[in-house]
């Protein structure tokens, strides 16, 4: 390679004989362990092994397993959220949000698995599982005489680049029956800007079939208002974060105060996730926020548990 410059780094990872192994297939293992931490921690540096390092890898090694089989053995379950109207305090929509009930630990939140789930390559699948049962879930709403529910469903980052999504939410929807509008997908602020020329694409083919798009965790990334303006989306969600201290601190309810106002401006509409409290609802209504979610109304629920409280014309269950 003549006339080009390599520069090259290094990522350690370290045991000491004997507290991290009596014999050298133990020591080799726990230091390829620390190594991949070193790499995880942003490479160019080193990692000593310990024993929460090993546990951690366990863990880890466990749920990649369990993974593996977890589709195959109908562990997984989605559970919704309602999303009410601040105005009526009618459920006029849901979150859904996968659970895995694993058979040892039971139930195991997104938190702990998505990130293995990605990293190994399930996460396409079991999103585009997801997708089909919230697709058949609201549907079964929809039967119950509320045309015009709608269903949110999160798109992972992986999922979001696959070729294939277009195809997928398609088949989904005409699987289930279920008219476009009635579904809503939603991509994380920082999704939206890794690639702003194929966001741009996406979200037009995305609406062209006539769903919905929102904007996750709003606020909590780093995106451009003049791209912002670009997207064809349909609303925004003020992540949790804001709203947890709500109407408390002035920095926070600063920057919930100025997403409702720019919402507004974008002709958006806005929904807040986790409020848990009167006084946070109450500062949101009064800012204009039309829609919410969070344990203040209900806790993630089953499908079948949703549409007991819809029969009952129960809006809330705080």
């Amino acid at each position: 390679m003549t006339g080009h410059r390599l520069y090259v780094t290094v990522s350690i990872g370290i045991t000491i004989f004997p507290d991290d192994g009596a014999d050298a297939e133990t020591l080799l293992k726990n230091a390829d362990n620390a190594m991949y931490r070193a790499k995880a921690e942003g490479r160019n540096t080193y990692q000593l092994s310990t024993h929460e390092l090993s546990r951690s890898t366990q863990e880890r090694m466990t749920l990649e397993s369990g993974l593996h089989l977890a589709m195959e053995r109908e562990e997984f379950e989605v559970w919704y959220q309602p999303q009410v109207d601040v105005e009526t305090n009618a459920i006029i929509g849901m979150e859904a949000l996968l659970r895995w009930r694993h058979p040892d630990r039971g139930i195991i939140a997104p938190a702990d698995f998505i990130s293995v789930a990605e990293e190994r390559g399930y996460i396409v699948l079991i999103g585009d599982w997801v997708l089909r049962q919230a697709c058949r879930q609201a549907r079964e709403v929809r039967d119950k005489g509320l045309p015009d529910f709608r269903v949110a469903v999160n798109l992972s980052a992986r999922q979001f680049r696959e070729a294939s999504l277009v195809t997928s939410v398609l088949a989904a929807l005409k699987e289930s029956d279920l008219p476009p509008n009635c579904l809503e997908l939603e991509i994380t602020e920082s999704v939206a800007m890794e690639n702003v020329a194929l966001t741009l694409q996406l979200l037009r083919d995305l609406r062209a079939i006539g769903v919905t798009i929102a904007i996750d965790d709003f606020g909590t990334g780093h995106s451009s208002l003049s791209y912002l303006r670009q997207f064809p989306i349909d609303a925004l969600k003020i992540d949790r974060a804001f709203v947890e201290d709500l109407p408390d601190r002035f920095e926070d309810a600063a920057i919930v105060k100025a997403v409702i106002a720019l919402a507004a401006g974008l002709n958006l509409r806005v929904v807040a996730e986790g409020v848990e409290t009167k006084p946070q609802l109450d500062f949101l209504r009064e800012q204009g926020c039309r829609e919410v979610q969070g344990y203040y109304f209900s806790y993630p629920v089953r499908g079948e548990e949703l549409l007991r409280l819809l029969e009952q014309g129960l809006a809330v269950t705080s």
